[in-house]
């Protein structure tokens, strides 16, 4: 990922040095493991920590693979000139390569996943704090686009929170899920190295020894990990649409915040555009581009061939680090969204308590008239107040049919607007608990 959309930590974690360590520890742990089975000298293995402080050369070890068109002898061969090539005559030992590609990919994923959990948990927290503090803030719900029932901004931070919860246990469903190793050799069987090496080095690294792998990890832990990163996104999609359109200069809710020099157009110096969150909508596209080819990765060719290999070195990094950036960025939106609470009483009262057509509907049928006649009645009125711009609640007092079925004072408590809220309440317990 381009380093406009990219954060040091998550990109750290891809880096080549990155990778050539974590396989130098893989080989280094199943040297201990071979030596304490006696199948290799204990000194060989205590050698190969020789190389434990040292930077390994990337440009050296890509001049290797030049010449052997394999990553990982390449590496081996650049170990080797470190430690000597006798003592090194015992690493990797029984193994096969994808023990150490696979092992390596899912610790990386692991670690990416400690950073999107903590990202996930960063923006809870700064939904949960809007939440709280719109709690009462009405505004009005929209159902196709077009004005609804009253709901609260809190409630709309509250379902977004709740949200990012059920992604939140997805992500670390899904790390727990791809947290697992093998050094099984040559198609799986341990036929080249005893299983204790693997249980050794998986417990070096936090992980879980797989408990049936052929030449590779099953293929399907990974395709789950890419289709909770692709929820995530969608629902981050889903937040930035939501202050997108609340942005809308006809509706103007809320909008992100503009800070001081900002500039919203090169043409025309009155714009501020919700620039972030079209980016947020534009990165959850990309998110979402990796999970039909990790779904695509999990049938390969019997014990295993490489079609899922060149898949994972661009999604792996690409989705990963996109996400952490992007839930970074949807924080800062969160915690620094303007929210104008006058603008959206002025919204909600734009058609003259039109919102409030079920209450009385629902009250003429509890007086005794027909839902029929009683939705004949409303929309009677209330299209008078989309077509001449009329008050619905006049309306409905001077229709005689209305106020045969209801009095004055029955229709005007229709228009109470603390009827709409009275269970925010019981669904905030819901969403945030009793407290």
């Amino acid at each position: 990922m381009i380093p406009r959309y990219s954060r040091p930590e998550m990109v750290a974690i891809w880096a080549p040095e990155t990778k050539f360590r974590i396989w130098y520890e893989i080989e280094a742990h199943a040297c201990d493991a071979q030596a304490a089975l006696g199948v290799i000298p204990k000194t060989n293995a205590e050698a190969v920590w020789k190389a434990q402080d040292v930077e390994f050369d990337v440009a050296r070890i890509d001049e290797i693979e030049a010449v052997t068109k394999h990553d990982v002898i390449a590496f081996l061969t650049h170990l080797a000139e470190i430690i000597g090539n006798d003592e090194a005559r015992f690493v990797h030992q029984g193994m096969t390569s994808s023990d150490v590609l696979d092992t390596t990919f899912n610790i990386q994923l692991v670690r990416a996943a400690d950073i999107l959990i903590a990202d996930l948990e960063k923006l809870l927290a700064a939904l949960k704090k809007r939440a709280l503090e719109h709690k009462d803030t009405v505004r009005i719900g929209r159902s196709h686009g077009i004005h609804a029932e009253p709901t609260t901004m809190g409630l709309t931070f509250a379902r977004f929170y709740a949200e990012m919860d059920r992604n939140l246990t997805r992500m670390k469903t899904a790390r727990a899920e791809v947290a697992t190793g093998a050094i099984s050799g040559a198609v799986g069987t341990f036929a080249n190295i005893d299983p204790a090496v693997e249980e050794h080095v998986c417990a070096k690294l936090s992980l879980t020894p797989e408990p049936i792998s052929t030449q590779v990890i099953p293929r399907d832990r990974h395709a789950a990990f890419f289709a909770a990163m692709g929820v995530v996104g969608s629902s981050i999609e889903n937040i930035a649409t939501e202050i997108r359109h609340m942005q809308r200069t006809e509706v103007l809710e809320a909008e992100e915040f503009f800070s001081a020099g900002q500039k919203g157009s090169s043409a025309m110096p009155h714009k501020r555009n919700p620039v972030l969150t079209e980016n947020l909508t534009g990165l959850a596209r990309l998110v979402r581009m990796a999970v039909i080819p990790a779904m695509e990765n999990v049938a390969l060719w019997h014990e295993r061939d490489i079609s899922h290999s060149s898949v994972e070195r661009n999604i792996g990094p690409d989705t990963t680090v996109t996400l952490d950036f992007a839930l970074a960025r949807l924080t800062s939106v969160i915690e620094n969204l303007v929210v104008y609470p006058e603008t959206m009483l002025a919204n909600m009262n734009k058609f003259k308590g039109l919102v409030m057509s079920q209450r009385v509907l629902l009250a003429l049928t509890q007086a005794g008239v027909s839902r029929e006649d009683s939705y004949r009645l409303v929309q009677r009125n209330a299209m008078k107040v989309w077509e001449q711009g009329a008050d619905f609640k006049t309306e409905l007092l001077a229709d005689p049919e209305v106020t045969a079925a209801l009095t004055p004072a029955e229709i005007e408590e229709k228009f109470d607007l603390g009827y709409h809220t009275k269970h925010v309440d019981t669904i905030f317990a819901r969403v945030f608990g009793a407290a």
